[in-house]
């Protein structure tokens, strides 16, 4: 396995930072938004200390050794610019520096001087420019008047500097998180005499921290739990306490906004000339004669992904392709090591777990209160049976079954069982039992009058799904003129829409148009697919995706895995297994893993992994939600998981479609799972049926999302 050396290490520049986004973006990479994780027992936790930094990366320790501050940095006084209605943020002895969210609060970058007094400088006291949640007084109880953001919850940033590395304090490093919490009871005036109310007696009082705070996470691994507050906290707090509990998410190390970025394409720049001379914000008495601005370079991304990605299918020779992928992977990591230097050493899920051991503890809470989803099932299950005693009121739900993840391209192989069965009896099948009304594809063609059947509408996708090997189907849009409709990616967005099966009426309309000689729709789906978006200047400043993340957790995850001797020959004969299990998301999966072949060549040591078994004694039972059909995290896992940890589970089975139960709702698994929140009720049975509420192609128009 060839490793790349140059003369020199460059020395990278300082990444910008990436503004935490309101809405959360999809993730065209589907398997990566599903699952990962490990998980563990009697504490068979495998540290290593850091080696000695070879020539290869010791310039970017260097920069990345001089970039992160010390953990014990003295706090600077904390000044606002001026009052508030509300006072002032953030508040003494908050451990989160939590401020009401605009759209500046971003934590400090890691070679500020002064993060404190920086982020206190970024608190504005102008309510009308704060992020306010939806209006939970009833209409009885009006105090506009009085202050036009009663009975509204806030959103609340704030940032969290941890040790880099736990097993050795000598490393006096830190990652700085990102944290995002939506507050229920919103805020108090301090300038009103007259008490605002609450809509309900358990809720606390306006800008009091609720009893409990649900911490959720996404999964991915690299999915952004600020994101998910931003998109989900409001529905997670009614779903699962009645809008009575905080709810918390916060962004893992090295994803999103949190900091060191785990961004492996270098950010180009270059100097603005018509800049004037100004001062720096941060010192008066300091000038800027230029301004650096960042190249778009996810345009290079987006550029070596069409090499990379290409699906077996699509290739006359499998092995060559499997070549170029893996000298790119090769390429990839060698850039992770020289941008990020020793960081993914530390990226582990075992230290994800301790990351949220400490939130728990900051939040001053003696147990977790939890809702993980996917990959964040895999922290949850690590995080279980390493602080078993710190375990409250935690659902897993579409979880994993972490360890897979500990084997050779477990992430990849483990998960296949249900998608091709999802695809046949819930978007096909499902379709047909709605009828043309509700399911474009149950039309009958313009050769037959005669009803669809499942195994003709099968065979005419097949077939529409096979001329695009052949020949990718041309396509424009307005926006970015030409393009193609390739089987790679045309597949790849099937897989994605499993996840939801609230957007399988808005998909086969698109697959029913194309067929039809319409690629108009399909064009528009896929090109939102790409990272580099053409229409934004290129003086935008814009951090780099971390898309890299991903790669760099689950390869730390099982970095013990030996590669058989056959070394690439292994992997050529799993791609062919995989893509032979699942046409869907064989190929997608398999991509995920491939590049842990280079992981040790880089990272040789992850500093902790979790090697235990599932079975601790906890203080509290987990309640794992299983989906049937769920395409990316199959029931098998959540029933393994039971039986691993016995009567420190329940499960609920949710019959319906999608991954995990979010976007099949079931009133069944909503009640068991609030009745658990809410008060730590849980079903004397071991297992539990559950059904979802309506029929997949019939939601109601409300709950209807189009593509």
């Amino acid at each position: 396995m060839e490793k790349i050396l140059t003369p020199t290490a460059r020395n990278p520049q300082q990444l910008q930072q990436q503004h935490p986004p309101r809405l959360a973006r999809k993730v065209a990479g589907a398997a990566l938004c599903a699952v990962t994780a490990l998980v563990g027992g009697v504490f068979a936790l495998h540290p290593h200390r850091p080696l000695a930094p070879g020539p290869v990366f010791s310039t970017a320790r260097s920069l990345f050794s001089t970039a992160i501050p010390t953990r014990f940095e003295p706090v600077s006084p904390l000044t606002s610019p001026s009052p508030s209605a509300y006072g002032q943020f953030p508040l003494p002895n908050d451990p989160f520096s939590f401020i009401p969210c605009t759209s500046s609060s971003l934590p400090p970058p890691l070679d500020d001087e002064n993060p404190k007094q920086t982020w206190a400088a970024l608190f504005d006291p102008n309510p009308q420019n704060w992020s306010w949640g939806n209006s939970t007084l009833d209409n009885t109880e009006d105090n506009t008047e009085d202050d036009p953001y009663s009975g509204r919850g806030i959103y609340l940033c704030g940032y969290l500097d941890l040790p880099l590395d736990y097993l050795n304090d000598s490393d006096t490093r830190v990652v700085r998180l990102a944290v995002t919490k939506f507050q229920v009871s919103g805020l108090a005036r301090v300038d009103s005499n007259n008490p605002l109310k609450s809509r309900h007696t358990l809720l606390s009082p306006p800008g009091g921290k609720s009893s409990r705070t649900i911490v959720i996470q996404p999964g991915g691994p690299g999915a952004s739990g600020t994101s998910y507050v931003w998109t989900g906290a409001e529905t997670v707090t009614k779903r699962f306490s009645d809008g009575l509990f905080d709810v918390l998410g916060w962004d893992p190390r090295g994803v999103n906004a949190s900091l060191p970025a785990a961004a492996c394409k270098h950010i180009l720049q270059f100097p603005d000339p018509a800049f004037k001379v100004r001062r720096d914000y941060r010192d008066p008495n300091r000038r800027i004669t230029k301004r650096l601005l960042s190249f778009p370079q996810n345009v290079y991304r987006d550029h070596w992904s069409l090499f990379r990605g290409q699906y077996r299918e699509q290739v006359s020779a499998p092995t060559a392709q499997l070549q170029i992928a893996d000298a790119m992977n090769n390429a990839t990591f060698y850039a992770c090591q020289q941008e990020l230097g020793d960081f993914g050493r530390f990226v582990s899920t075992a230290f994800v777990a301790r990351d949220l051991e400490e939130i728990r503890e900051r939040l001053k809470e003696d147990q977790l209160t939890a809702y993980f989803v996917s990959y964040g099932t895999g922290i949850g299950q690590t995080y279980a049976n390493m602080f078993p005693n710190s375990v409250g009121r935690m659902i897993l739900d579409g979880p994993q079954y972490v360890k897979d993840q500990r084997l050779l391209g477990g992430f990849g192989w483990s998960s296949l069982d249900n998608v091709t069965d999802t695809w046949r009896d819930g978007f096909l099948g499902e379709c047909l039992r709605a009828g043309p009304e509700f399911c474009a594809l149950a039309k009958p063609t313009k050769n037959s009058g005669a009803p669809v059947i499942l195994a003709d509408l099968q065979a005419r996708i097949d077939a529409l799904l096979t001329s695009t090997i052949q020949r990718p189907i041309s396509g424009y849009t307005k926006s970015t003129g030409p393009s193609l409709i390739t089987y790679s990616m045309l597949v790849l967005g099937i897989y994605t829409s499993l996840y939801e099966p609230k957007t399988w009426p808005s998909i086969a309309e698109m697959l029913y148009e194309l067929e039809m000689g319409n690629s108009a729709s399909t064009a528009i789906f896929l090109e939102r697919r790409w990272e580099y978006n053409p229409t934004i200047s290129i003086a935008a400043p814009k951090k780099p995706s971390t898309d890299e993340l991903p790669y760099l957790v689950l390869c730390a995850d099982a970095f013990d895995a030996t590669e058989p001797e056959s070394g690439l020959s292994w992997w050529d004969s799993l791609w062919s297994n995989m893509t032979t299990q699942s046409w869907i998301a064989g190929n997608s999966r398999f991509l995920n893993v491939l590049p842990c072949r280079h992981f040790n060549t880089y990272w040789p040591n992850p500093a902790e992994v979790y090697r235990g078994d599932l079975n601790h004694t906890l203080s509290n039972p987990v309640l794992i939600v299983g989906v049937t059909y769920d395409p990316a995290t199959p029931l098998r896992n959540g029933k393994r998981l039971l039986a691993d940890m016995g009567e420190n589970a329940r499960l609920i089975i949710h019959h319906g479609y999608g991954h995990t139960s979010r976007w099949d709702p079931s009133d069944c698994t909503d009640s068991i799972g609030k009745a658990y929140i809410l008060n730590g009720t849980l079903p004397r049975d071991q297992e539990t049926d559950c059904y979802a509420n309506e029929s997949a192609y019939l939601y109601t128009a409300e709950s209807k999302i189009f593509i």
